[in-house]
């Protein structure tokens, strides 16, 4: 990946995508809806590729507001635990969205302040 920083942490995009499409325990969705979504939106690297967000959906999972119900290469299929709810951490003055039963800190990397 290059030095490109997007305007909006890339962990809180996706976050925000699974909250507008995917808001529904019985929905299966996958990284790659999610990655062209962000790719339809722009602000992101150009030269990344679907490996380059991984990490994101490892934190995502490992956080407790996805499970990993499926994977094929590089294809990961995920569920919500709960439903995700928006709220405004006004350390970084960013949306944020966290499931219902995750811990009330702000998932941008570089702020973790309670909400």
């Amino acid at each position: 990946m290059s030095d490109f920083t997007p305007t909006t942490p890339i962990s809180l995009q996706i976050r925000k995508i699974i909250f507008e499409k995917f808001n529904d325990i019985d929905v299966k969705f996958t990284n790659d809806e999610i990655f062209e979504v962000i790719k339809k939106n722009g602000d992101f690297d150009p030269s990344w590729i679907i490996d380059d967000t991984e990490s994101f959906f490892n934190d995502i999972c490992n956080s407790g507001l996805a499970r990993n119900i499926a994977q094929n290469f590089t294809t990961i299929w995920m569920k919500l635990f709960d439903p995700i709810e928006k709220f405004h951490c006004n350390a970084c003055d960013n949306d944020i969205y966290l499931g219902t039963s995750e811990e009330r800190i702000c998932p941008n990397s570089s702020c973790k302040s309670s909400i």
